[in-house]
């Protein structure tokens, strides 16, 4: 039998027919093991690990079939408990397969300190900056008498004066003495009074 007529005969189309019913089942006998071994379909919504501490943390997550890493302590955040989490990855509400980790990180027992840095002389718009930088917060500001407008005289925590170097905790409030541009006053020496005349020692 010639190719041609084979490939248009019946014994040809039935064993097409065969092959692709035998495809379509190794198809879906592939998907089916491909959903089993991957879990398709079965997603963990992650919850909101907020305020909760490390102990409390792996209670939850056992529940749900997750795990978690700590990565590290951040410095201390008032409005969180100490060592609650205060950041997590994934985000609360998030859909994830059985077994992920989630990474968090944990609040610091209290603020650490800070060195002053050395703010005299600076003009009030960087000194702000500095101050943020450090984590430190802008106080009350004063105005004194003093030819430097804005510029800080003084550094002052809880009614001290302040020397570079000093440590204060994070978070303080650092009140600040600023020049108010005006010359200081001095008060002036009257030249114009009369001396009083010596008495003679002679007189009689």
């Amino acid at each position: 039998m010639s190719l041609g007529k084979y490939l248009s005969s019946r014994v040809f189309f039935g064993q097409l027919a065969i092959a692709l019913v035998i495809l379509a089942v190794l198809t879906y006998l592939f998907m089916h093991w491909l959903t089993f071994t991957t879990d398709h379909g079965h997603e963990i919504i992650v919850p909101n690990l907020a305020k909760l501490t490390e102990e409390q943390v792996e209670d939850k997550l056992d529940e749900l079939d997750l795990d978690y890493v700590l990565l590290d302590s951040v410095d201390y955040n008032s409005e969180y408990p100490k060592y609650s989490v205060v950041e997590q990855d994934p985000l609360p509400g998030a859909k994830v397969k059985e077994g992920r980790k989630v990474y968090i990180k944990i609040n610091a027992s209290g603020f650490s300190s800070v060195r002053i840095p050395d703010l005299i002389d600076k003009t009030y718009r960087e000194a702000v900056p500095t101050l943020k930088a450090l984590g430190l917060e802008e106080g009350t500001i004063t105005y004194i008498p003093n030819l430097g407008k804005d510029m800080v005289l003084e550094m002052r925590f809880k009614g001290r004066n302040l020397k570079v170097g000093d440590r204060v905790l994070k978070a303080s409030k650092i009140d600040l003495v600023l020049g108010d541009g005006k010359e200081s006053y001095v008060e002036e020496v009257d030249t114009t009074a009369t001396p009083i005349e010596a008495i003679p020692t002679n007189a009689q």
